[in-house]
């Protein structure tokens, strides 16, 4: 386990990134405050995943006390549009109807908040899928009931094993935590 030299907050309750920064070497405990996910209308979709995280951060700061606060948030977007969690199967179906056989980015934002303050970074990927059928479609919305993804999928389970061709960028920022920019982010406050 790598040492932090302040406790570390995961405000999330994805069991993907509570699984990634554990798997990074970080102790942690999680802790969620309650946070709309709205943004500015006219905000371009490049900036809205990083502003959404450190939304959440904000949350903590009149308590941060001695702690390091980690936040993500992680969008799909496609033709300018950005598909956030469907909220029901039909809203699944017709995101993955929408991605299907074709690229999309997938835009995860991360923020820090320390006692220095806020930092935020989001990281790129593109993903593209093989032409899904409906019949394909509906068997991973009945499996894998992916209401709580952006975008109405999760790259690690089994639609993203059949149906994605070709990734480009972190495998990890498109599961909601791109692990390499953690890691810079929290690089000055391990223990030497």
């Amino acid at each position: 386990m790598l040492l932090l030299t302040h406790p570390l907050i995961l405000a999330s309750n994805s069991p993907r990134r509570q699984q990634l920064l554990r798997e990074l070497g970080f102790d942690f405990t999680v802790e969620v405050r309650p946070t709309d996910e709205l943004f500015p209308a006219d905000m371009p979709a490049a900036e809205v995943a990083g502003y959404l995280a450190k939304h959440k951060a904000s949350q903590f700061e009149s308590n941060l006390n001695d702690r390091l606060v980690l936040c993500a948030d992680t969008i799909v977007v496609v033709d300018n549009m950005i598909l956030n969690k469907p909220a029901d199967a039909a809203e699944a179906k017709a995101m993955l109807q929408q991605l299907s056989g074709r690229s999309h980015e997938v835009i995860t934002g991360i923020c820090l908040l320390s006692s220095q303050g806020y930092q935020t970074v989001s990281d790129v990927a593109k993903v593209e899928f093989k032409t899904l059928t409906d019949a394909e479609i509906e068997y991973y919305i009945q499996h894998y009931r992916p209401f709580d993804k952006a975008g109405a999928y999760g790259v690690q389970e089994w639609i993203g094993m059949m149906g994605i061709n070709r990734i480009e960028g972190s495998f990890y920022t498109i599961m909601g935590l791109p692990l390499h920019k953690v890691y810079e982010l929290l690089l000055p406050f391990i223990h030497p």
